[in-house]
């Protein structure tokens, strides 16, 4: 192992070491709900009406049942979705270790645990998780032609997140549109008859998602004009807009490298690069489907929550295409400027989500029945990627320790893009001052 390897695996190592150790961790909001609801799976052997899948939450059994015998069984779950990151990322590296230079693999691994919204989700026990990892790494596996191994997984993916539906039947028309072949529209057929069998056998009918008449589906009412009502009733426009835009949710901010060219990277990579550019066009599709069922929904973001959550994916995809644009850093100085700033932003997103969250916010945005929480989507001042350099919030000496650690992987990450914009700038610094010489000046 080469002295590059050797600190690529110390930064992911500790970094995932930092993340358990160092962050505080808890049940809250869709978690609390998640975990009561495996809770009762296991102790009363019933399923109630509560409207979240159980395909994600039935995989943490074994950390529930040793809850039951060490520390507790929310202590173990609240530690799932780093076992799901960590299961996930080996597999990554066992299909691509022998097709990818493994050292971009272990550069977006770094990327995943320090500049993406992983940073937060890894302290939860919410679902987006696993259903990312499964349609990530489903993907993959279908864009290697091992379909067998790859549906199935991204079906339960979906399964886990119902409202990605239309996330699978856009995966399975590029599929049809590139092979000529039908039997791909399967999966999607597939994955609507389960998530109808669970409303089936938990609410008595397929087409009860859980959500109808439920408390809280409903928002309050506020000053914005599409407050309060239920449902998919928030207008497409305004609602693509604030997906994609907010200052508070938008993901042109949590995830930057999602909207930066890739296609010509992906296949100089070689011989895999072709499959990897059909994965990523997997992925992409079936993040726009996910865009365009949420930006109708009256809660498109995602709640009393840090960040766009429902399109984590997007912030693991955007984990790789930085990891491929760095390593290869572009001929022209404005672009490698680019994709610093893009990289820069990313691990802010990281250690925003990890060390400050909507810590500062929760008095203001929740206050008289969240009659400001609009303040906290669409205005930097009160977003929670931007409040920090708006109120001072004090960092314990662990959070400094966490600090440093994203400092130095950030650091590290950089390098290839600051050796390149360096010799950029002094070529170009050259070039001006040979300029200046040859002007001949006159009275």
């Amino acid at each position: 192992m080469g002295w590059r390897a050797a600190i690529e695996v110390v930064l992911i190592v500790a970094g995932f070491a930092a993340n358990l150790i160092v962050l505080p961790r808890d049940l809250t909001s869709d978690s609390s709900l998640r975990f009561a609801e495996l809770s009762r799976l296991l102790t009363e052997h019933t399923l109630s009406p509560q409207r979240f899948s159980l395909v994600g939450p039935i995989f943490a059994s074994p950390l529930w049942f040793l809850g039951q015998v060490n520390q507790s069984s929310a202590w173990w779950c609240l530690r799932y979705n780093a076992v799901l990151l960590g299961l996930g990322m080996l597999v990554f590296y066992l299909l691509l270790r022998n097709r990818l230079d493994r050292s971009l693999l272990r550069q977006f691994f770094i990327l995943l645990i320090f500049a993406s919204m992983l940073t937060q989700q890894l302290t939860d026990f919410d679902g987006e998780i696993f259903s990312a990892l499964a349609v990530m790494i489903g993907a993959l596996l279908v864009a290697a032609w091992r379909g067998k191994a790859g549906w199935p997984l991204i079906v339960a993916g979906v399964v886990n997140a119902p409202a990605s539906l239309l996330g699978v039947g856009i995966m399975a028309l590029e599929r049809v549109v590139q092979t000529r072949r039908l039997r791909y529209l399967i999966p999607p057929v597939v994955a609507i008859a389960l998530v109808g069998l669970e409303d089936w056998i938990r609410r008595g009918n397929p087409l009860d998602s859980g959500y109808h008449g439920f408390l809280g589906n409903v928002g309050f009412r506020t000053v914005m004009p599409y407050s309060g009502l239920p449902g998919f009733s928030y207008p497409l426009f305004f609602g693509l807009l604030s997906i994609l835009f907010s200052f508070g949710k938008g993901l042109v901010f949590y995830m930057p490298g999602l909207f930066l060219p890739v296609r010509k990277r992906l296949l100089a990579l070689g011989a895999a690069g072709g499959e990897m550019l059909a994965a990523y066009r997997l992925w992409i599709g079936f993040l726009i489907g996910m865009v365009l069922v949420y930006s109708r929904w009256w809660a498109w973001y995602s709640g009393w929550y840090w960040g766009p959550r429902f399109f984590l994916l997007g912030s693991m995809v955007a984990c790789f295409v930085l990891a491929v644009i760095v390593r290869r850093p572009s001929d022209l100085l404005v672009a490698n400027v680019i994709y610093l700033a893009v990289l820069l932003l990313s691990f802010w997103v990281g250690i925003d989500g990890a060390l400050f969250g909507q810590n500062s916010l929760t008095q203001v945005c929740t206050a008289n029945n969240f009659a400001l929480e609009a303040f906290c989507h669409y205005t930097p001042e009160f977003s929670a990627l931007w409040r920090p350099f708006v109120v001072n919030e004090p960092l314990s000496l662990s959070q400094v320790i966490y600090l440093s650690l994203s400092l130095l992987a950030c650091l590290y990450i950089s390098l290839p893009l600051l050796r390149r914009l360096a010799g950029q700038t002094t070529a170009q610094l050259v070039r001006l001052r040979s300029w200046y010489a040859e002007l001949a000046w006159h009275i």
